[in-house]
């Protein structure tokens, strides 16, 4: 299940480019999944574990990756982690999703993330309210983000 905190959250690792340099390992570019999500959102290919072909910047390592990916990657690998999620455009979030479909995926916003115009299932942690879609989250990421609830 995804769960969201809007706002400041201490426990959260907010810098998640210098997180991701310090720690992640070669063998998870070798990952299908993460493969997917590379082409998907930066339109790169990984050539090998080092080095990711990217239409707009050429051969780059892994830590060159956009902010986006390599906060989604830290997301499958290291779940038990909450990431900001705020580093990652609107278009993580199905990727975001997919993830939580298989595994409990924490996250923290400081915006109100779209998701889309299906039905999903989050819990905003700021009330416990589990919403199934953005009509229903949009109100209260909005109140949650002002510090009220529903």
């Amino acid at each position: 299940m995804l769960k969201i905190y809007y706002g400041d959250m201490p426990e959260a690792i907010y810098n998640t480019a210098v997180y991701f340099k310090n720690n992640y390992l070669d063998e998870w570019m070798e990952d299908p999944f993460v493969q997917k999500m590379i082409k998907d959102v930066d339109k790169s290919v990984v050539v090998d574990r080092n080095l990711i072909e990217s239409p707009a910047l050429g051969k780059i390592p892994p830590t060159l990756l956009s902010g986006g990916v390599k906060t989604l990657i830290l997301m499958y690998f290291e779940p038990e982690n909450i990431f900001n999620a705020s580093t990652c455009g609107d278009n993580c979030a199905k990727w975001i999703l997919r993830m939580a479909k298989k595994k409990d995926i924490t996250i923290n916003l400081r915006h109100i993330m779209n998701f889309g115009k299906g039905n999903f299932e989050a819990m905003i942690l700021n009330n416990n309210q589990i919403v199934h879609n953005m009509k229903e989250m949009v109100p209260v990421a909005g109140l949650s983000l002002r510090g009220e609830f529903l």
